[in-house]
């Protein structure tokens, strides 16, 4: 069975590391080296509980102030795909020894023309590299939800959370939170209301639907 594992994550690390081959992530440097100089001369608290993944968190400007009873901590970066955050994992997750990371991410990755098994398995590899360091952490991934702006590539991302909720149920400290059919009218169409301008980021309204989905999965303080 070891045996077995151990080719298992052997294979997923291989598909990841060819992805990622064709990923710049030197474009992110300006960015990580922001919270890495704000950390000098505000050290973030340990066991806090970070949220990262693209711009869905990086432009919740009311994280803070929506999780009162918790410590969090916001290194996202927008227009991020998966295997960005665990390819800066050591200066943006590891340095602040999280009890918790909850992560929002993959659209960009179908976007770039990702696979849906491609985020699945980003995602697996990002957890498997977590619990090298972290093996006590939760991860909670929330699931990818239907925007007007990226309708077209909804079926992907249903695909994509599919594997990604089979993989949680399976996995120790891995947690899978649903968004579909919150941020869906009636009809089965997205809703616009929830949207700003550009119809795939979050107003406010939409920002509290997110917040009341997430509050029941993050830890007592």
């Amino acid at each position: 069975m070891k045996r077995l594992f151990a080719y298992i994550l052997i294979g997923l690390f291989a598909v990841a590391a060819r992805a990622a081959e064709k990923q710049n992530f030197a474009k992110w440097e300006k960015d990580i080296a922001t919270f890495e100089a704000f950390d000098r001369t505000n050290p973030p608290p340990q066991n806090a509980i970070i949220f990262i993944g693209s711009s869905v968190i990086r432009m919740w400007k009311t994280l803070a102030k929506d999780f009162p009873d918790h410590r969090v901590i916001n290194r996202s970066f927008g227009g991020s795909q998966i295997a960005d955050s665990t390819h800066f994992a050591d200066r943006i997750v590891f340095p602040y020894k999280p009890k918790m990371i909850v992560m929002r991410a993959g659209s960009n990755d179908l976007k770039a023309g990702k696979s849906p098994g491609q985020v699945a398995a980003d995602f697996k590899a990002f957890v498997i590299m977590v619990r090298e360091k972290l093996p006590d952490t939760d991860i909670v991934y929330v699931g990818m939800n239907p925007t007007p702006a990226r309708w077209s590539q909804h079926d992907r991302e249903v695909a994509a959370n599919k594997m990604i909720i089979a993989f949680a149920k399976e996995t120790p400290h891995v947690k899978y939170i649903d968004t579909n059919d919150h941020f869906l009218s009636p009809d089965g169409r997205p809703r616009p209301d929830l949207m700003i301008a550009d119809k795939l980021h979050f107003n406010a309204e939409g920002y509290k639907i997110l917040t009341k989905l997430i509050r029941p999965y993050l830890p007592k303080e």
